[in-house]
């Protein structure tokens, strides 16, 4: 019988709520499906960092490696400065690992409350394909005397040939099998050299797609085509900033970011790619038992999908919309009062 081995992060907040919840529906799929799968936990994050000066040990990667797949669930806490938690973990893992696509699909579900008049599951359907390694979150830069009035702080985008290329190609290869519709997402009427770059890059790739039809469209305009347009997006493209802004904007149009999945994958499949939930450690409602889960589950979905696993994958996805049809199983993010727990018993329920 076929084994995958995750690992898990649960993280902060809300993370060891929603993380234990993703495992019981990966478990009942490999139950359903015939395979098995062995998960490891690990402590890092924000609480280790306070008791250990670092996020992950030195050699935390090299623990990872020997794994098919990780789940994370969220990173953050209030006594860690935002930036020593995110460059501290999960960058040091995407980057590390190389997974240079952060898939993140945005798609209204039936019976969710979405927050636009009029529209519906058939107007909110896109997938987000962001750039995961470079661009704005390179890491490049540096301030110079600081605390004083001459203060300098510098933060340089990094966008290379290499890096755009793969990533718009990766976008490319998904809308030829979608509805053939990519929109590639810059602000190159200012920014004269990246964003250039990138849009030289996409109309080069674009002639070996001739069945894609390619939208260039400047970030400020996409934010206002995704809340009154929001039909005209299929694939899209975008840097490190531009689709981590947008997709959580795309979050909203979902219904709730406790809905947001997403999937930081290595396409050469030499590393284990990464799952998580796109929404933050919640610090305000962890320890309650009323964060929404689906957003994990549905990670687990794109994990299975990765590993081949593709009616699992289906199967997840399917409960996943199943109990967002049923109104008594909102949580509080979508204006319901059902618990983690009832939520995922329902998720679990739906795949036996």
């Amino acid at each position: 019988m076929k084994t995958y081995r995750i690992a898990a992060i649960p993280g902060d907040g809300i993370g060891p709520e929603v993380v234990p919840e993703g495992v019981r529906a990966l478990r009942a799929a490999a139950d359903r499906y015939g395979f098995r799968v062995d998960v490891v936990d690990f402590p890092w994050g924000c609480g280790y960092y306070l008791e250990h000066g670092v996020m992950m040990p030195a050699d935390g990667l090299d623990q990872l490696r020997r794994f098919d797949a990780i789940l994370m669930g969220a990173v953050g806490d209030p006594r860690v400065p935002d930036h020593v938690s995110l460059w501290g973990l999960l960058l040091r893992i995407r980057k590390g690992f190389d997974l240079y696509v952060n898939l993140r699909p945005v798609r209204l579900l039936e019976g969710v409350p979405g927050p636009l008049a009029s529209r519906g599951p058939e107007d909110v359907d896109m997938l987000f394909v962001r750039e995961n390694t470079e661009g704005e979150y390179a890491g490049v830069g540096g301030r110079v005397a600081e605390g004083t009035a001459e203060e300098v702080a510098l933060q340089t985008s990094v966008y290379t040939r290499r890096g755009t290329e793969r990533v718009v190609r990766y976008a490319f290869d998904l809308a030829r099998h979608r509805r053939r519709r990519l929109a590639s997402v810059t602000k190159s009427n200012a920014l004269q050299y990246t964003a250039v770059l990138w849009d030289e890059v996409t109309e080069a790739v674009s002639r070996e797609y001739p069945d894609v039809e390619v939208w260039k469209v400047l970030v400020d305009a996409a934010a206002y085509h995704m809340v009154l347009n929001p039909q005209r997006f299929d694939v899209v493209v975008g840097s490190n900033l531009y689709a981590d802004i947008l997709t959580d904007l795309g979050a909203a149009l979902q219904g709730s970011l406790g809905l947001a999945a997403s999937a930081n994958l290595d396409p050469t499949r030499r590393n284990p790619s990464l799952f998580e939930p796109v929404h933050g450690s919640a610090p305000d409602i962890a320890g309650r038992g009323i964060a929404n889960p689906l957003a994990t589950v549905w990670s687990v979905s794109l994990m299975l999908e990765h590993l081949g696993e593709r009616e699992a994958a289906a199967a997840v996805f399917g409960a996943v919309a199943a109990v967002a049809r049923e109104p008594r199983l909102r949580t509080p993010d979508l204006g319901g009062r059902a618990t983690t727990r009832a939520v995922s018993d329902a998720v679990v329920e739906a795949l036996r």
